[in-house]
């Protein structure tokens, strides 16, 4: 009976313990907490980091290493969210979610609320939604900061998040104030994690004896397993790309000797074997090691990364057939991955654009390269942009061999010259129908670049691009559109070999006058007779043709300077310039811009075309700018004043008021010379012509002809002014005022248009400011050149239309190139007058208009109709050179870009156009 009443006492108890604890578990007291500390850490904490742990673990086992570049320390999710309401929405962190918001919300006494916001915030962070896990990292650092070591690994991760969206100087704040706080951490394994995140840091820096360092400091403090093999592998390519080959020998053998993954153990070895080239070892013996590696069956997925390799070692020895050989192995191998097909043509366009100069052939591998390689290469942005600018280059180089092979025909005795060019001209026909005949065989070749037709003065139509590659091209790529520009690429190129102008045919075009490397005239005699009217027999066309050369090779050398920021390269191309020709007019720039070229890779070079510009060119706005900095900032100033003074005057032009245009362009005339002086000298031309005798008229454009001999935007206008009016100068002369308003009486001042060729329906034009009966040009100068129609092929693979869900790049009947300036407050009155007169002066006869589309803040200047995209293409790279003087506003308020009808039909808000630009870079 007593042990009865004690166990119904015992039940009773406990009973009432449950029903004190159910009712009082959201009071705060001692019992409270430790029941929720007790729930909280083993029943949620524990679970959600099994599960985070689980889910890097399955990370770690498929993510697919690149390890063409240097790995990233951290295995985190693939892509960047740029939305911040995007989310991966992965099972596995929405558990984690759930659980930690279950502590913030239900267990609001329990000492884990910190860890539970941590964990929200790495949920958050492998479910891609970045912003948001940058703001749990960054308030828990901010409400729990007696915590170092929380606040540490929270720092830690909110760099992490920074990293993921590339807003590195945003990240690099925060790991200043890491390095602050490393000193009072504890834990070695958050401070090993810390400096794995400075290194990596680094590694987007480029700064790899600092990510060498930092890494090494990691690995002391003690690294995971698996975290350890991979820092030590990252270790060995940084100190590999330091040419610190004992010490990346060094851990590429620890991995070697650790339980890494094979693929892994496979990439240390071939790092080991490429350390040998950079030794004494036999060329033969490196070959041998590699052969090796093939015959072993475990390596048959990494047959593609062997081949290549092998290539790499012939193209170190400049045997560039056995390299091309190899690479073309590479990419026929089944298993290639598509980062590696991507290097092995790029390795190939290389070699066939800078050892072979074979262009059609580079052009085709350097549109594969863009396409075939991940956008998370590391230089994709460099490959991209040569890519879109191969026409560019390859133009100005086939210019340089054209000139210098009609200048050394031009030596040769006189009855020698026909044979010559003959001889030039047949072998030519031999290598296409080579080219054709051997075409099958190149397997491994990307698509062909055109069809037979020439098309809107594009420089690489060329029949023997069709056969090549083609039946190899479809079975790896599937069927896709044999056009201009499928996709487009460059890569880099320097000295052109002028010694082989003559033997190299596929340079040479049918007409001096036409872009080089398009032939499509097979007439012999038309063909001498034409390269025969251009050789340079006299001093004069001598010196225009090496005019034509020293600029060539100057754009070039510019080029890669400023727009693809290849000091190596344009320090090439400019010191090639000098070689040739020590005294030209570009001296100055040519040595500030070598100054720049080697100021970070050899300063002793730097300082000697320092010195030559100072003590040559004292007085230049180079050597200026190198003495004070702030010279080009107070240029910059100067020329935004000329501009709002162009534009007051210009606004006295429209009111007709006349004396007053040319009283205010005169008092420009006698300051210093600016930017627009002839544009000035123009304005105050026409306002002579309104008020008075036409000679007065001539004299006004004679003086700007004089006064402006290089003048690419006015004095070209103003001669063909010039031209027109002394055609009809009688007419002219009868009038009292040289330029009136039409009046049916007086003979009407512009001949009948000349009949030209249908052109696409166009939308009405705007009304565009230029004055009335101004002087007009007559002569063609290189107007838009009408589409040909392709060649019917028997079979024309369907490409798919590339999209951003919005645009697309199909290819279209009418293209615009477009200026925007990002501000409706600014009057673009003058900046369509300076386009009128670039179109005017250059574009006579083509039928260009340029019209105005306003929306939001923005104003959109867009001048059409192009037939293709090539042809837009052409007509951008005349004219951006002289925007700066055309547009009279400062350059970093305005930008350009080509856009189809189609897509330019959409664009109707500032969203739309950032949209476009951005598919535009990714895709033209």
């Amino acid at each position: 009976m007593k042990h009865y009443a004690i166990h119904k006492l015992n039940i009773i108890l406990a009973a009432l313990v449950s029903i004190f604890y159910s009712c009082g578990s959201h009071r705060d007291t001692a019992t409270s907490r430790g029941m929720q500390n007790l729930t909280a850490r083993y029943n949620y904490i524990y679970n959600a980091r099994q599960i985070l742990s689980v889910h890097q673990a399955e990370l770690a086992q498929n993510y697919p290493d690149n390890y063409n570049s240097i790995l990233p320390v951290y295995i985190g999710p693939e892509g960047d969210a740029a939305d911040a309401g995007f989310t991966a929405g992965l099972k596995p962190m929405n558990d984690i979610i759930k659980k930690a918001e279950f502590i913030i919300f239900e267990r609001t006494a329990s000492n884990y609320i910190d860890d539970a916001y941590l964990l929200l915030g790495k949920a958050s962070f492998y479910n891609s939604n970045y912003f948001n896990s940058t703001e749990y990292f960054d308030y828990v650092a901010r409400t729990y900061s007696k915590n170092k070591d929380l606040v540490l690994e929270a720092l830690n991760w909110k760099a992490r998040s920074l990293m993921q969206l590339r807003r590195l100087s945003e990240a690099g704040k925060v790991l200043d104030t890491l390095m602050q706080i490393i000193p009072g951490s504890k834990k070695s394994e958050k401070l090993a994690e810390t400096y794995a995140t400075l290194a990596q840091m680094c590694i987007y820096l480029k700064d790899d004896s600092c990510a060498t360092e930092y890494l090494a400091q990691a690995l002391q403090n003690g690294a995971g397993s698996l975290n350890k093999i991979r820092w030590n592998f990252i270790l060995g390519q940084l100190y590999e790309r330091q040419k610190r080959y004992a010490d990346a020998a060094s851990a590429y053998r620890k991995i070697q000797r650790s339980n890494a993954p094979y693929e892994m153990y496979f990439q240390a070895g071939l790092g080991q074997i490429r350390l040998q080239q950079s030794s004494d070892a036999l060329e033969t013996d490196i070959r041998t090691a590699l052969s090796r590696m093939l015959r072993d069956d475990k390596n048959v997925d990494y047959h593609d990364q062997v081949y290549y390799q092998i290539g790499e070692n012939y193209a170190d020895e400049q045997m560039w057939e056995e390299a091309l050989a190899q690479y073309t192995l590479a990419l026929r191998t089944p298993t290639a991955s598509q980062s590696q097909k991507g290097l092995a043509y790029m390795r190939m366009a290389d070699i066939y654009f800078k050892q072979q100069k074979d262009y059609v052939r580079a052009k085709a591998y350097y549109d594969s390269t863009v396409y075939a390689l991940p956008d998370s290469y590391p230089d994709y942005e460099l490959v991209r942009k040569k890519a879109q600018n191969l026409g560019y280059l390859t133009t100005r180089y086939e210019q340089i061999a054209l000139e210098d092979a009609l200048q050394a025909i031009a030596r040769r005795p006189e009855n020698e010259r026909a044979a010559l060019i003959e001889a030039l001209i047949k072998p030519a026909a031999k290598n296409a129908a080579a080219d054709n005949a051997v075409a099958p065989a190149s397997v491994g070749a990307p698509a062909s670049v055109t069809t037979n037709t020439v098309q809107s003065g594009f420089y690489f139509n060329n029949t023997t691009a069709i056969s090549i590659g083609f039946n190899d091209f479809r079975k790896k790529w599937g069927n896709r559109k044999r056009e201009d520009n499928w996709r487009q690429s460059v890569r880099n190129s320097a000295q052109q070999n002028t010694q082989n102008a003559l033997s190299n045919t596929n340079l040479l075009p049918d007409s001096p006058d036409k872009p080089a490397g398009v032939q499509n005239t097979t007439d012999t005699a038309v063909l001498i007779k034409t390269y025969s009217a251009r050789l340079p027999v006299t001093p004069e066309l001598m010196a225009g043709s090496d005019k034509r050369i020293i600029d060539a090779y100057y754009e070039i050398g510019n080029f890669y300077l400023q727009e693809l920021r290849d000091q190596a390269e344009a320090a090439e191309v400019f010191e090639t310039l000098l070689k040739r020709y020590p005294a030209n007019d570009y001296l100055p720039a040519v040595f500030y811009s070598l100054f720049l070229a080697h100021r970070d890779s050899d300063p002793d070079k730097a300082n000697l075309y320092r010195n030559k510009l100072l003590n040559d060119h004292a007085g230049s706005s180079y050597a200026k700018t190198l003495l004070d900095p702030a010279y080009a900032a107070r240029q910059t100033e100067l020329e935004a004043a000329s501009g709002r003074r162009y534009n007051e005057v210009f606004e006295h032009y429209e009111q007709k008021n006349y004396p007053e245009v040319i009283s205010m362009a005169r008092q420009m005339e006698v300051q210093p010379t600016n930017l627009f002086s002839s544009q000035f000298a123009y304005l105050k031309a026409i306002a002579i012509g309104r008020t008075n005798h036409v000679d007065s008229l001539l004299e006004a454009f004679n003086n700007i002809v004089r006064s402006y001999p290089d003048d690419k935007l006015i004095t070209p206008l103003v001669q063909e002014h010039v031209n027109y009016i002394n055609n009809h100068l009688q007419a002219f002369r009868a009038r009292k005022v040289a330029l009136v308003d039409f009046d049916p009486n007086e003979p009407p001042f512009q001949e009948a248009k000349i009949a030209q060729r249908p052109a696409p329906a166009k939308p009405p034009a705007a009304k565009v400011q230029t004055p009335q009966n101004a002087v007009q040009t007559t002569k063609p100068v290189q107007p838009v050149p009408a589409p040909v129609a392709p060649a019917q092929s028997a079979a024309v693979p369907v490409v798919a239309v590339k999209t951003d869900g919005t645009f697309t790049d199909k290819p279209s009947a009418t293209y615009y190139f477009v200026v925007h300036v990002p501000d409706a407050s600014l009057t673009l009155s003058s900046s369509r007058f300076g386009i009128g007169q670039f179109n005017r002066g250059n574009y006579a006869e083509a039928s260009l208009r340029h019209q105005l589309k306003e929306f939001d803040n923005d104003q959109l200047v867009y001048v059409g109709n192009f037939s293709t995209f090539e042809e837009a293409k052409v007509y951008a790279s005349g004219i951006v050179p002289q925007l700066r003087q055309i547009m009279k506003v400062p350059a970093n308020l305005y930008s350009s870009f080509i856009v189809s009808k189609e897509n330019f039909d959409l664009i109707t808000t500032r969203r739309l156009l950032d949209q476009y630009v951005e598919f535009y870079k990714k895709n033209y």
